[in-house]
């Protein structure tokens, strides 16, 4: 077997590819402003509803629950009909809920298309398997497919930080329901990059979908991510959402037992305990509590004022935003550096070296979060280990899927890390409570539940470095023999 052969960037090039990497570039680029534009907006989005500014963490929720139910489906039908064919609906499906936005100033109704804006996250698992399949007849399917996703992701991570620029200039010269125009105009122009500029996947599989596996799925990661919503929200003393938890949790078994008696099941759990892919299964889960759950605590943690409180930043918004520029800019050199970085190490131990990364940048929090100096160096040191693991997961999922279901492989990816983000931000948010005070001067939680924060984003990182450590040393890999 010969790994570096394959793996000389002088013999890899995207060639034919090029121009499918370059269109679904932009449709990243357009998904990075749906995550990045509204941000600035939330507090100018509850004025115009007329709710209080606590009912946003509504619209969060609505498309968490949503994403929980679109991933599988759209994964399971990319590789039963077409991944381009899925990326279109999902696409046209995100346009029309995004100009749903600027019609509608009833909560209720923006709630429903704000969740329904969720379709975009099937994006890039959908592109994924579309590129991973196309460069199948290359010889090096894995190698181009980690090169495009570093690209993918960089667009993505630009995207954030125009869409969060833009929207922030724009609110203060422009009505908001002009301003929430924009992203729905973006999406809309996607829809026709993808129609014109790239191709169907070579290869459709067919089967028939499993419509009872389907619901089972659906109403597990239903009680799940709601009820874990419910615990962020309303507290650990909520019966309703451990009820929902437990409900979620219980509907996994006949889930599971369901889709081990189908010859086409709508997820092969089997992958789950496959030696290349449980380990990316486990390390996506492990890395949402960081990318998904963690952001929210820094960014209060630096707001909150030392000479009051104690601990904090004291930093002002202005400031803030410097924080979460350097952290998204060190996520795009991340996912950049991947490609280069697994010139000289394996895709396995490049996954590790950027899990290590961000346990490191977590853990230094815990001797240096005095500063800014220290607190924008832990956050570069854990963005770019995050960069990375964002662009290769998918790609290694894809590498290591059973053939036909590289769709779901890489959809699993980002449901597995919903659903680790989805704890992390009920424990933290319980966490941060927790012997909090100054509750009347706004203060954001506890520095023990900040200290809780970084301690569990550091281990949940160094455990999934060591369960990379289980996979097979070529897995991932273009090896050939």
């Amino acid at each position: 077997m010969s790994y570096s052969a394959v793996q000389d960037p002088r013999q890899i090039r995207f060639g034919a590819l090029a121009a499918v990497v370059g269109f679904l570039v932009y449709v990243e680029f357009t998904s990075g402003i749906l995550q990045g534009f509204y941000t600035p907006l939330l507090t100018d989005i509850a004025r115009h509803l007329n709710v209080p500014d606590a009912d946003v963490n509504w619209l969060e929720g609505g498309q968490m629950m949503a994403a929980a139910i679109i991933i599988p489906a759209f994964a399971k039908l990319g590789d039963m009909i077409g991944h381009r064919r899925m990326l279109l609906i999902s696409t046209a499906l995100t346009a029309v809920a995004s100009a749903g936005l600027p019609l509608t100033n009833n909560f209720w109704m923006f709630l429903l298309a704000w969740s329904l804006q969720a379709f975009y996250i099937v994006w890039l698992p959908l592109e994924t398997a579309l590129i991973y399949a196309r460069a199948r007849s290359t010889g090096h399917p894995a190698a181009l497919t980690r090169r495009a996703a570093g690209w993918l992701v960089a667009a993505l991570e630009v995207g954030v930080i125009a869409g969060a620029l833009s929207a922030g200039q724009l609110v203060d010269v422009l009505p908001l329901a002009v301003v929430l125009w924009i992203p729905a105009v973006a999406v809309a122009a996607c829809f026709f990059v993808i129609l014109l500029g790239v191709k169907e996947s070579p290869e459709l599989h067919g089967g028939e979908f499993d419509t009872t596996g389907m619901v089972l799925v659906a109403i597990a990661l239903l009680g799940l991510t709601g009820g874990l919503f419910l615990l962020r929200v309303n507290g650990p003393g909520s019966p309703v959402a451990w009820l929902a938890i437990l409900v979620g949790l219980a509907l996994f078994v006949p889930f599971v037992r369901w889709e081990l008696r189908q010859k086409d099941p709508l997820v092969d759990v089997r992958m789950f305990v496959n030696p290349s892919l449980w380990p990316v299964f486990l390390t996506a889960g492990l890395f949402g509590v960081s990318v998904l759950g963690a952001q929210a605590p820094l960014s209060t943690f630096a707001r909150t004022d030392p000479s009051v409180y104690g601990y904090g930043l004291g930093a002002s918004s202005g400031l803030t935003s410097v924080l979460i520029g350097a952290y998204v800019l060190a996520l795009t050199a991340g996912a950049l550096l991947l490609p280069l970085v697994t010139r000289w190490l394996s895709p396995r131990w490049a996954l590790i070296g950027a899990s290590l990364l961000v346990g490191l940048g977590y853990l230094l929090f815990l001797p240096f979060h005095t500063s800014f100096a220290e607190t924008l160096t832990n956050m570069i040191i854990a963005g770019i280990g995050s960069g990375a693991l964002v662009a290769a997961l998918p790609a290694a999922a894809a590498a290591a899927a059973p053939h036909g279901q590289t769709g779901v492989a890489t959809g699993l990816t980002n449901s597995v890390k919903t659903v680790g983000g989805s704890v992390a931000s009920a424990v933290f948010g319980v966490a941060l409570a927790t012997h909090a005070v100054g509750a009347l001067q706004g203060t954001a939680g506890s520095f023990s539940g900040y200290v809780t924060v970084w301690v569990i984003c550091g281990a949940t990182a160094l455990v999934a470095a060591l369960a990379l450590l289980f996979v097979p040393r070529t897995a991932f890999s273009d090896v050939v023999g």
